[in-house]
């Protein structure tokens, strides 16, 4: 099914770059946008790559990218340009509001630049990818490829929202740091250096968890509010949303998706891509690597970086140079170390059955190839006080990864089902689902679960992960939990284990378990919630993995 793809090795005759020039360009309802504009000091003609920035165009977005001038000397016209209310450009900076029609304004303004060939490719990471997507959306001529890293695809599943729960330390994390900015540009100082503070070590502890006093008093500058208070998909959401505008998108421009397996986003990236893959002429691939929204560690020699990714997927569709190489969907495994290569992405179809003896949070339940005989229910009290806390995965940005979790499964609050010992390898490749039967002593209740590889010398490393807030009247027989995807091919001895508890902090708000939004939760108001697990052949809850994998 899968087999070592080829490392990326490219060479180029390097080109002298001119000192870069500052230009401005106006949006179509009259807004300057200021950018950098960096170009080989050679005669000739070079395809165009876009990066539209929140951050200020002159860092350039270099916490993940080379700096423009090594895009230059490769052959490329490069241009950097701060986003609407961003850097030194004008208007007022809105979250995805503008960046259609700016976006796509930007795109013919580019092709127009000196040294310009007409082709024009987009890239950037985060908020700067999604607004590739954006001005996708508005089919600009001139668009020949997309190369969006760590996006996602929907603001309010991908940035919001997960399972109905709010992406508390993401989402506040995010928020603090443009309200700092925000202030920055009315040169408000003691609120610059708040909200600063605040995105450091985020003000998790404050009365009402969810909305902090630093957002409460400094609400002028940021989006989150409106977030916090908006917990349903609606029109509101799907008009920022580049998944609302899919039709709309051509089928012509060439995607290439660059995401990892400990980034908020993946989980859009990935139908994106499968979207994308079943529509468009033009090429498409996906490559998820063993990341977080920071990117690639700069460990040379080790991983592909995402310039020399992005780098030779535009000198073959934009200057029709190199071979293709790897599948539609490249996947670093993060056991082995291997790259695999396959033409899709598997469904999650190969199933095991929780099963135990009604002890899962104490002595551990099991994970079963077989139905079990007997009806069991396993007990777990969520206690509000000591939450069960986030340990690693892709919830928390600043702490993502793969920590040993084996103390947390250790937890009274935590019920954990855990395979036999595998008789020889397994590759786990594609997308992960939980089917559980679950009920609460609460109106509202959250879920947590965690699949992790139980090593033989008894770390427990997380593989993937999913969260669910039920709301009164949520079905829950069963409760489907969508758990992201995986890549991993364990070895002999080792086993899979599933976790599951009634919160993740901080990586989403401790539910009160009164039914209550998270803005308005102060911390006194939370309730202890006790969660009944089923299992058994009346109510069977199953783990779901990708088609082909059995433990």
């Amino acid at each position: 099914m899968t087999h070592l793809a080829p490392m990326i090795h490219q060479s180029h005759s390097l080109l002298p770059v001119r000192p870069p020039e500052t230009v401005s360009m106006r949006t179509r309802d009259g807004v300057r946008l200021d950018a950098d504009l960096y170009r080989p000091d050679a005669a000739g003609t070079w395809p165009v790559l876009l990066l539209r920035v929140p951050c200020g165009r002159r860092t350039a977005l270099t916490s993940h990218y080379a700096h423009p001038r090594w895009y230059a000397a490769r052959g490329y016209v490069v241009v950097v340009q701060d986003m609407r209310g961003c850097g030194t450009s004008d208007g007022r900076f809105r979250p995805f509001e503008a960046e259609r029609e700016d976006g796509a304004d930007a795109v013919a303004w580019a092709a127009s630049l000196p040294g310009s060939s007409g082709s024009v490719a987009m890239y950037g990471c985060g908020y700067a990818g999604m607004a590739q997507w954006l001005a996708l959306a508005e089919a600009p001529a001139a668009l020949r490829a997309v190369a969006p890293a760590f996006a996602g695809w929907d603001v309010f599943s991908d940035w919001a929202y997960e399972g109905g729960a709010f992406r508390l330390a993401d989402a506040m994390g995010w928020a603090l740091r443009t309200a700092a900015d925000a202030a920055r540009r009315v040169e408000d100082g003691t609120g610059h250096r708040l909200l600063s503070d605040a995105a450091c070590c985020l003000p998790i502890d404050d009365e009402i968890p969810s909305r902090p006093q630093a957002l409460r008093d400094y609400a002028r500058y940021t989006h989150y509010d409106d977030w916090l208070t908006n917990p349903v998909p609606g029109p509101s959401w799907a008009a920022l949303s580049p998944k609302a505008m899919q039709d709309a998108m051509p089928a012509d421009v060439s995607v290439l998706q660059i995401g990892g397996w400990y980034d908020p986003r993946l989980a859009g990236m990935l139908d994106a891509h499968e979207r994308f893959a079943a529509s468009q002429r033009a090429p498409v691939r996906l490559v998820v690597g063993s990341w977080g929204a920071g990117g690639p560690a700069a460990e040379p020699g080790q991983a592909p970086t995402l310039d020399t990714l992005q780098l030779a997927w535009f000198d073959r569709v934009l200057k029709g140079e190199g071979g293709d190489r790897g599948g539609s969907v490249r996947l670093h495994d993060v056991e082995t170390g291997r790259w695999h290569d396959l033409p899709n992405l598997p469904a999650a179809e190969a199933v095991l059955h929780l099963a135990s003896d009604g002890l899962a949070n104490r002595q551990g339940g099991r994970l079963e190839l077989e139905m079990p005989d007997l009806e069991v229910l396993d007990v777990v009290v969520h206690d509000p006080r000591t939450p069960v806390p986030t340990v690693g995965g892709h919830a928390v940005p600043d702490a993502a990864g793969r920590p040993d979790r084996a103390a947390v499964d250790r937890r009274p609050d935590v019920a954990t089902y855990t395979s036999l010992p595998l008789d020889g390898p397994l590759t786990l490749a594609g997308r992960v689902a939980l089917d559980v039967w679950v009920e609460a002593d609460a109106p509202s209740f959250d879920v947590s679960a965690v699949l992790s590889v139980l090593r033989p010398d008894g770390q427990v490393l997380p593989l993937t992960q999913g969260h669910a807030r039920v709301e009164p009247g949520d079905p829950t027989r069963p409760l489907t939990i969508g758990m992201r995807a995986a890549c991993a091919t364990l070895t002999p001895g080792s086993a899979l284990r599933l976790s599951l508890a009634g919160s993740c902090f901080p990586a989403y708000p401790v539910n009160p378990g009164t039914g209550a939004e998270p803005g308005e939760t102060r911390r006194v108001d939370a309730l202890p919630i006790t969660l009944l697990i089923h299992s058994g052949p009346d109510r069977p809850s199953r783990l779901r993995l990708p088609a082909g994998s059995a433990a």
